[in-house]
Parts: structure tokens; sequence; C-alpha cells
């Protein structure tokens, strides 16, 4: 694998040994798929390409065939990690000695996305001390607590929120970490050194280094906004309830269909199913099944909305096309449009209803039934980083 020769040479320990509970992901997150590979495999990659020689890795006693999987073919050493995030990084300290480097990098597995940038910043600042960290300024305002109560406030500008890879002289962070007897375990590696006496200089991180720590955070890998269009008709009957959008028109003539054949909310519930790649109506409730004669397509709308959530996304926006003749749109669309916004929860500023005729023309023109298309779009969910 190439790197950038400009860069002066330095080893790496990635820290793979944590379980990554609060990620749900069914197994230890650093194992789990991020954009179609592992996500310690993300990482170890991007070291390497970075310059890194050697490069050990920390893993939990008993993933060991887990993790040669997801780093096959990488020219990596592994060790088990210990009860502490602390014990994990000695002892993958302690493997590089016979390697003796002059600079090591010390990156947690769930950081992937590293950048050569933060990489060449923190070996520059090596050269004028014994410790970096790459760090993002506090942007929100900060308030010290005693319990649930604000207790004090605090300067911004004195804080800052610290990434990995943080770079040390191999040397002084072996030695601080033999020598730590603080608490049980340390919030990182910078810790354990300026608690040895050690200074850590800080240069500018990089957003990209969000740390995967909950569920949301791994549909990333899905697109930021999905389009989907939906398209239904039904017959006009006499003796049928009319339903349009969600709610009853007062008509001689009706929508005929297994449901309540409310055309628009089909329409949008294909709209939305396709946005997600999730098939069509007909697949979810399939008018073959006797449970859903007469069902109201309120349920549907809901039913999708649920599917949507669970993807990780939200509703952006609907806008709906209703094509008839007759009833008049017009006076029912603010109704619709509430209806709708009510049954999907979100504000009825992102639900468009609009109506047109076809001119006469079709069998929409003859009054023979109504059609309607949907474009609904779909935003994904982001955690706002902390």
């Amino acid at each position: 694998m190439t790197h950038d020769q400009t860069r002066p040479g330095f080893a790496a320990v990635v820290v793979a040994a944590g379980t990554g509970e609060r990620a749900a992901q069914g197994l230890p997150k650093q194992f789990a798929q991020h954009r179609g590979k592992p996500v310690v495999r993300h990482s170890v990659e991007r070291m390497l390409r970075f310059g890194a020689d050697p490069v050990v890795v920390a893993i939990p006693k008993d993933e060991q065939e887990r993790a040669e999987q997801a780093l096959a073919g990488l020219p990596v050493q592994y060790v088990f990690g210990g009860a502490t995030r602390q014990l994990s990084v000695r002892a993958a300290l302690e493997a590089l000695v016979s390697s003796n480097p002059q600079m090591v990098l010390i990156h947690d597995a769930a950081r992937p996305d590293l950048q050569g940038e933060v990489v060449s910043r923190l070996l520059a600042a090596l050269e004028r001390t014994r410790g970096a960290i790459p760090v993002l300024p506090v942007v929100d305002s900060i308030v010290r607590a005693l319990g649930q109560t604000m207790e004090s406030t605090a300067r911004r500008e004195e804080l800052h929120r610290v990434q990995t890879p943080q770079a040390f002289r191999f040397a002084d962070i072996l030695s601080a970490h033999c020598d730590w007897s603080g608490e049980p375990d340390a919030g990182d590696d910078a810790q354990v050194l300026h608690a040895a006496g050690g200074t850590v200089a800080l240069v500018a991180g990089d957003p990209r280094l969000a740390k995967l720590t909950f569920a949301e955070d791994f549909v990333t890998d899905q697109p930021a906004i999905r389009v989907g269009q939906g398209f239904d008709v039904h017959r006009l009957v006499r003796g049928e309830e009319l339903w349009l959008g969600g709610i009853q028109l007062d008509s001689e003539m009706g929508l005929a269909g297994h449901s309540d054949a409310d055309v628009a909310l089909h329409a949008l519930v294909d709209a939305m199913l396709g946005a997600l790649g999730a098939g069509d109506i007909g697949s979810h409730f399939p008018p073959s099944d006797p449970q859903w004669k007469g069902a109201a397509s309120s349920k549907f709308v809901q039913y999708a909305a649920e599917l949507v959530q669970q993807s990780g996304y939200t509703l952006a926006h609907a806008d709906l096309t209703i094509i008839c003749e007759a009833p008049k749109i017009g006076p029912h669309r603010e109704s619709m449009r509430a209806r709708i916004a009510e049954l999907l929860g979100i504000e009825i500023a992102r639900i468009s209803v609009k109506a047109t005729t076809t001119e006469k023309l079709g069998f929409t023109g003859r009054g023979e039934g109504i059609a309607a298309q949907a474009v609904a779009t779909l935003q994904l969910c982001r955690k706002e980083q902390q």
C-alpha cells in the first residue's frame, strides 16, 4: 500500500478492543459494516496509507477470528485488549518495543474517516513537544451542572472537543502508561501523558473524524436524500363513499377498491415505499387479503411512515396531484393537507396538494375515475455531533 513519503516514519496503535454496545449493531461496532467494509478496516487502511509502520491493533480476547476476517490481507499485528482502554493501549505499546519507533499515533477504530492533513499536523507538532492531539472548537454555550441544575457557566473559548489519533514520542507515552496510577481508566492517552508531566500540544482536528457511537451513526451509508414517485387510479361508481386525501367528501359517486380506495393516499404510500426501495402498496397490503377489505388508507400511510422512520429517514416533503373533473378539490385542499400532515406527524408546510383536469380527455375526463400522482422526498436523519 502506497503512502506519502514526505511524512516522517511513525508507528500506529488502533484501539479496537471495546464492545460498542451503544451502537446496537449485533456485534462489536468496530467489526460492523460501514461504507462497504468493517469500521476497523477503514481506520487501519488509512493509517497504512498515511505511512504507519508497524500497525498494532488491540482487539477483544474472543474476537480474533472476526478481527482477522475484517483485516484480511493487511500487514498488522494483534494484541488482546485489557479490562480498560488504558490497559489495551499499554499492551499495544509494549508490543511495539521491539520496533522502537520514535513516534506513535494512537487511534480509536471507531473514527474511520481519518484525514492525511490531521496526521501531518500531529507529526509536525511532535518536533517541538512530547504529545499532540487534534481538537475542534466548542461552538455552543457551556454550563457546569449540579445534578439537573445549572451551577455556573464556563468559557467555551477555554474548552475543546478532543479527537484521535493522538500523537506521541514513543518512549514518553510508553513510560507514562507504565507509570499510570490514576483512575481505573484514562479518558484518552493525552490524559496519561499529561499526568506524567508531559506537554500536549493542540492541533486543528477535522469534523470528518466523528466517532461512530450510536445506531444512527451507521446509517451514513445511505444517501442523504431519497425521492420516490407513486401513481394510482380507481373507478368512480355510485353507492361508494368518496375518500380523498384522508377525508370523506360529499358525493354521489365514490371510488371502488378493496380498501376505502383513497387514490391520493395510495399514491403517497407508493411514493414513500418507492423512496425506500420497499416495493409498492400491493406487496404490503395485497388486495387478495380479506383483512384489508374496506380498510382506511390512513393505516397504510402510517405504516409507510413507520418504515421511513425505521430506515433512519424523515419525510421532508410530499407533493400530491389529484386528477379529476369532479369533485372540485380546491375547497378541500387545506383539509387534506392537514389530515395528511397529522397522519405523518409532520408540519403541514411539508405537504402539498394540487388538482388538475385532463380537459375532458381520457377516463378522468369522462368522469369514469380519479387518478393521483405523488412525489415523496425523504431526508436522512443525522444525529447532532457532540
